[in-house]
């Protein structure tokens, strides 16, 4: 044996105090069993078992209210988690191809697909998990994810949202390019290009979601620190750019990518917000 002292509760007043938990679970916690839809496909319900219960996806991507509780009425309407943005499972998801049954299941399965992207950050660890299930609760998981968001009914999105996206290949392909298309082909397209179509292990941007949230941050977190074997596809990786990027440069990437791809918007205060990620990053170590 070994002395190990349980550490000190060191929670701020009055989180430290453990019966402020009763009143909590009094005003927010329901306790019910599972009711199956009687309208809905076996599939479907054990889907919705898996993804309200024991996945509880709605912890990461459905809005807390100030005293930390899920808001019922914003279900799975998307999150910040550990600085990253957990998206939006239903129809506001903003991403340009359309989150249907069949990416839901590869992207859960495997962690990547060629039009969506990988799974990083907080969300590498759930792929990581769910590599224990059966097939078909994966398959029902992504169904239901599926039903929520619509996406059958957005299906024919697809092929120009594709076809959009392939066409900027020959972006910065002329003379006279400004400098933040020079600083992107450096830096960036000598992986980030397309051959005319999507490809996992070279993902076109233009596709990602992280291009067309209002928070600049799921771009942002993989440039600072890149991609590790253990998430998306197995042994590929992306190198992270913190230390060969300044604060600017990563700015400068993310807004021309905001401004070439997407007709949103540009981002505010980029470099403000890149400094601040480095300095959690920093506090954090």
């Amino acid at each position: 044996p070994i002395r190990a002292p349980a550490p000190a509760n060191d929670l701020q007043f009055p989180l430290n105090i453990r019966y402020m938990l009763a009143g909590w679970r009094l005003v927010f916690f329901r306790s019910a069993r599972f009711a199956p839809d009687a309208g809905e496909s076996a599939a479907w319900n054990r889907g919705a078992y898996l993804a309200e219960g024991l996945s509880h996806c709605g912890a990461c991507h459905t809005p807390r209210n100030r005293l930390g509780a899920e808001s019922a009425s914003d279900a799975y309407a998307g999150a910040v988690v550990d600085n990253w943005v957990a998206p939006p499972l239903t129809a506001a998801n903003p991403a340009p191809v359309p989150w249907t049954q069949r990416e839901l299941q590869l992207y859960l399965h495997d962690g990547s697909t060629a039009l969506h992207g990988v799974a990083a950050g907080p969300m590498a660890p759930v792929v990581h998990g769910l590599a224990a299930l059966p097939e078909a609760d994966i398959e029902a998981i992504a169904l239901y994810i599926a039903d929520l968001d619509g996406a059958a009914g957005r299906a024919e999105a697809t092929a120009p949202a594709v076809a959009r996206a392939m066409s900027y290949a020959s972006l910065g392909t002329g003379q006279g390019i400004d400098a933040d298309t020079r600083l992107y082909f450096a830096a960036c397209a000598s992986c980030h290009y397309n051959a005319g179509a999507p490809n996992a292990l070279r993902p076109e941007l233009a596709l990602s979601s992280a291009l067309y949230l209002p928070d600049p941050n799921n771009l942002i977190q993989p440039v600072l620190h890149g991609i590790g074997s253990r998430e998306g596809i197995p042994d590929v990786v992306m190198p992270g750019f913190g230390r060969a990027l300044s604060d600017n440069d990563i700015a400068r990437i993310a807004a021309y990518l905001r401004r070439t791809r997407t007709n949103l918007p540009p981002w505010p205060d980029l470099d403000a917000k890149i400094a601040a990620l480095r300095a959690n990053d920093a506090t954090a170590h």
